[in-house]
């Protein structure tokens, strides 16, 4: 039986468990929302779920606190994804926990995470997971999304809910390549109605995407209510539909939340997943 938002813990009080609980994880499946997308075959993208956990610690055998980030991909072809507050819940549980050595947490946080997200499906694979530990931390990035700014355009805007008929291309003109980032994407929980602000950056070569109604276009997920990949996925979904790209990458970086960022990274060709590294907001 799948998962559904509204049984999760978000918008309710919950324990804080501080002993290892893998159970704590939430797994929802991806396929109602693909499903209004009009997504129920074959994916039209590859691409994964970056999330980064800033607030990981766990005890040494003799004790004493460790500390370290986590930066964790899941495959976007997993069935189901992790409801993001009791990912927070499951990382608390391991504060009071011993572990004899950071690989051990790893590989723990490896395992469960990918039982969680194949639940109900054989696993091809794992999901990947890189711990950086505090020696290792000053190498921590600082980068806004490369690309041409919507933001600079002085438009107006009025809709407020997602409006795919403000996507146009020019498609009896030359065909370009071009990358195009904006830092206006914001959205809304789906379960509590609580913001989530992002950075967007779409990268495609075809026919020239309107700029300015681009720009209202991501502007239009202002009151949208949902998760962070289903919003990059309708985001991918609609150009690809509008605008009928020969090539699209849709990679938002959102504003953590609970110690936890999630950057989505959905894409037409098989390519590397970008670098997971944040933006000054995150």
């Amino acid at each position: 039986m799948t998962n559904t938002p509204e049984q999760s813990q978000l918008g309710k009080p919950a324990a804080c468990v501080d002993h290892y609980d893998p159970s704590l994880l939430f797994p929802i499946g991806r396929a109602p929302k693909r499903a209004e997308l009009g997504l129920t075959g074959s994916l039209p993208f590859f691409g994964a779920d970056l999330w980064t956990a800033y607030e990981l610690s766990w005890l040494t055998p003799r004790g004493k606190p460790q500390v370290a980030i986590a930066h964790v991909t899941v495959p976007c072809e997993t069935p189901n994804l992790v409801e993001s507050k009791s990912f927070k819940l499951y990382l608390t549980s391991f504060s009071n926990t011993p572990f004899a050595t950071p690989e051990e947490v790893r590989q723990r946080i490896r395992t469960d995470i990918s039982e969680a997200v194949w639940r109900g499906a054989q696993a091809p694979s794992s999901v990947g997971v890189r711990l950086i530990l505090p020696e290792e931390f000053d190498r921590e990035q600082v980068h806004e999304l490369d690309g041409v700014n919507l933001d600079r355009l002085d438009i107006e805007c009025t809709q407020y809910t997602p409006a795919p008929e403000l996507l146009t291309a020019a498609f009896d003109e030359q065909p370009v390549q071009e990358v195009l980032v904006s830092n206006l994407l914001k959205s809304n929980c789906l379960v509590t109605g609580q913001p989530d602000w992002g950075s967007v950056q779409i990268r495609y070569s075809g026919p020239q995407i309107d700029q300015g109604g681009l720009l209202r276009y991501l502007v239009s997920f202002r009151n949208h209510n949902e998760f962070h990949e289903q919003c990059v996925e309708r985001i991918f979904t609609d150009i690809r539909a509008r605008c009928r790209p020969v090539k699209l990458s849709v990679y938002a970086r959102y504003t953590r939340r609970g110690g936890l960022d999630i950057n989505p990274f959905r894409t037409s060709h098989p390519t590397a997943v970008p670098a997971s590294v944040r933006t000054a907001r995150q």
